[in-house]
């Protein structure tokens, strides 16, 4: 049985899923009482340091979870909790860590997008004993540099040399995310759960030795489906006009998870409070099949909203009019979740004034915005990425907004998904090429004009890097 350790700032339902996947027993642990008794530990979490920190602190865990681990208890931390196992972070000065793991965690450098979304390689060290080298996938702004090599540590890169996982006494820590790395981060806990513990572990003391292992930067551009969602359907048209069937979601999502998919993006644009129990409904669905990160969209208006879709099997959460409507709702949600669960959706249309006007509503009224300095003011209140929606491509296969999508990526630090217009190959170089982080299509898809992995392949015929 897997204790997981409930840290407050973690998504479960996609843990929930992974393990039930595998046909491993589990209950969700936020006793300490409960901890002390426990036979293997998974400690998860998204969000800040601080917060989770504090959370096992109120909750009277950090004692008992520490002792767990450091008399040899099997234990699987992914992301922000194999960062609460580090003696403290540069995210939160002061607060205390673990002090498990030797060393501090530091923010990426600011030469690359900020934070990581998305397929980086992991290789050497245990991830490479137990799996072999692959990719996997990230959602980090903070890392840990280097770590000494007793503790079996994997590496990747990402702007600078990281360590991506480490392994000492049964305890298996992750900065990515196994969970949501598809078939090869079940095998990674599969393999996990035949570790044991050999000794207990030995508390740092001093300063972590440097490491010379070199691994090149394996940062891919993701591919992302995108299902448009209304009465627990998928949907396309051309913006939102004349909707035609395009299948069941759940099912959708877990083909394309199968031929190659990134990432998938799903969307109620049918939101309402009346559909909100079948939207729900829908996400718990595609949970359950799906082992890739999940970013949901569509009715979210307050972080009581975004509580509920997180809990259902988001990883990310999509924002549009609402924000725009209250732009302190970007803001409170990063703070309690993270800003790499905050995805801004930006759509948008060419106006008389040669720049591009901000839609609301499923393009329905305009705003005084304009995208470029709506996707600055988001970033700067906590989004972490922007999904950028080409009104005026959307649906057409004409190809992206290449001067809409040069504008708004050269004026954020953040990463960019250009969505609107994809109808082949070569409009994703363009868009990669314009500075987009990721490519979101639908109906190219959906229509099986390219399977993923043929469109992947493809792209990597162009230089374009990515996860095969």
């Amino acid at each position: 049985m897997i204790s997981i350790v409930d840290t407050g700032v973690c998504n479960i339902a996609s843990i929930r899923s992974a393990l039930d996947s595998i046909g491993l027993g589990y209950k969700l642990v936020s006793d300490p009482v409960e901890l002390a008794i426990a036979d293997r530990i998974l400690l998860p979490g998204v969000g800040s340091f601080e917060t989770g920190m504090n959370n096992l602190n109120e909750r009277g865990l950090t004692a008992p979870l520490r002792e767990k681990i450091l008399a040899g208890t099997p234990t699987l931390a992914i992301c922000l909790g194999m960062q609460l196992l580090c003696e403290g972070s540069d995210e939160a000065p002061g607060v205390s860590g673990l002090g498990i793991i030797p060393g501090y965690c530091v923010a990426l450098p600011d030469t690359v997008r900020i934070p990581q979304q998305g397929w980086n390689r992991v290789t050497g060290g245990i991830c490479e004993k137990l799996s072999g080298p692959g990719y996997v996938a990230y959602a980090n702004t903070f890392v840990l540099p280097a770590v000494d090599e007793s503790w079996s540590p994997s590496y990747t890169c990402y702007g600078e040399q990281f360590v991506a996982s480490l392994y000492r006494s049964g305890l298996l820590a992750c900065q990515f995310h196994p969970e949501l790395s598809g078939e090869y981060g079940l095998n990674l806990i599969r393999a996990w759960m035949t570790l044991q513990s050999d000794r207990p572990i030995t508390p740092p003391s001093g300063t972590p030795l440097e490491t010379d292992t070199q691994n090149p930067c394996g940062s891919t551009i993701r591919i992302i489906p995108c299902l448009d969602v209304a009465g627990g359907r998928v949907v396309k048209g051309i913006r939102f006009q004349n909707l035609r069937d395009s299948g069941d979601p759940a099912e959708l999502a877990a083909r394309y998870e199968l031929e190659g998919a990134d990432e998938i993006v799903l969307l109620d644009i049918a939101a309402s409070p009346e559909r909100e129990s079948t939207a729900l409904e829908t996400v718990k669905r595609v949970r359950k099949k799906l082992h890739i990160p999940l970013t949901i969209g569509g009715g979210i208006r307050s972080l009581s909203d975004a509580s509920t879709v997180l809990s259902c099997g988001a990883d990310k959460i999509s924002i549009n009019s609402a924000a725009v409507q209250n732009p302190d709702l970007i803001e409170e949600l990063s703070a309690a979740f993270g800003r790499q669960c905050i995805v801004v959706a930006i759509d948008t249309r060419r106006s008389s004034n040669d720049s591009w006007e901000v839609l609301v509503n499923g393009g329905r009224a305009t705003t005084p915005w304009d995208a470029v300095s709506w996707s600055i003011e988001a970033e700067n209140r906590g989004a972490g990425e922007i999904l950028l929606t080409s009104w005026d491509k959307d649906g057409t296969r004409e190809g992206p907004d290449i001067e809409l999508l040069e504008a708004v990526s050269s004026s954020v630090s953040i990463p960019v998904i250009c969505s609107g217009g994809i109808g082949s190959v070569k409009d994703a170089v363009n868009a990669v090429s314009a500075g987009a982080a990721a490519v979101l299509a639908a109906s190219i898809f959906h229509d099986k004009d390219y399977s993923i992995n043929n469109f992947k392949a493809e792209l990597s015929l162009s230089d374009i890097p990515v996860r095969l």
